[in-house]
């Protein structure tokens, strides 16, 4: 199906953030978002055959771009910023699992059954597995894993929500990320310090813009509002699984055991959620 393909491109694209944004963890979190997007805004251009009227759309649908695309990297950050990381990435990534048991609530035609639930918490557990490969816990509370919570709540609902309008053309998403990126960018300048940014920096921006924070979000765009919302939720969670396998490769470290047991777990629930479409 194409809409496992290019859900299957977007989680891709995402799991190369923690690589590609290691080479830039000098420069603040909201300034990297800010220029990615309006980097990755410049995608839609070519999708709309250089048309800009085909990016028009209305206040509402630009409200739930700044509500998903802004929102969520804004929550996200600070929760990272003030959770341990390992931690607070895991109470991101109940996002896919909030898809999967919100769907439902978006389109009276889906169904939560067992089989979903079954391969919702199977996939987050594999995730969460991928997530703690080689880390370490941290006790005590954090006000950063609320932060984390509302990330995942912004993101599941964000892309709910562009299936159910859907009556906007996927090029309009280069529309979004601009208004997205140039918040983060005012974000930046009132609560940012300044930062110095090479040419070699902007490579890496380049490489973020057209990746996992810009084209993925085209392709991601595509796959909700042409497949069932639930069986790309699933998918999903290979997104943490990939992402620790790039950061392993780039380093040069060995895969362990516990990374093959979390694709084990992602892939057989992946695989027997989608079974009950068929």
């Amino acid at each position: 199906m194409r809409s496992d393909l290019a859900a299957l491109g977007a989680v891709i694209l995402w799991a190369s953030l923690a690589t590609l944004g290691a080479a830039l963890n000098h420069i603040s979190p909201l300034l990297i978002t800010g220029l990615s997007l309006i980097i990755g805004s410049f995608i839609a251009l070519p999708l709309s055959r250089f048309k800009l009227k085909t990016m028009l759309v209305r206040p509402r649908i630009i409200l739930l771009g700044i509500y998903g695309l802004f929102g969520y990297h804004a929550v996200l950050f600070a929760g990272l910023q003030q959770a341990p990381p390992v931690q607070a990435n895991l109470v991101n990534y109940l996002w896919p699992l909030l898809i999967v048991v919100l769907a439902p609530l978006f389109f009276k035609e889906l169904k939560l059954q067992f089989r979903h639930i079954a391969a919702a918490v199977v996939g987050f557990i594999g995730a969460a597995l991928a997530i703690l490969s080689g880390q370490q816990l941290t006790g005590g509370f954090s006000l950063g894993y609320l932060w984390a919570g509302l990330a995942a709540i912004l993101w599941s609902t964000y892309s709910l929500g562009t299936k159910k309008i859907g009556n906007f053309p996927t090029p309009a998403i280069g529309l979004l990320a601009l208004i997205a990126g140039a918040l983060s960018l005012l974000a930046h300048l009132i609560w940012g310090s300044p930062a110095e940014i090479s040419g070699y920096d902007w490579l890496w921006l380049l490489l973020l813009g057209l990746g996992p924070l810009g084209g993925s979000f085209f392709l991601w765009d595509y796959a909700l509002k042409n497949g069932d919302p639930q069986r790309v939720g699933l998918i999903a969670f290979l997104t943490p699984l990939l992402s620790s396998v790039m950061l392993l490769v780039a380093t040069g470290q060995p895969l362990s055991p516990l990374l093959a047991l979390s694709a084990a777990l992602i892939l057989g629930a992946a695989a027997f959620g989608s079974r009950v479409n068929n």
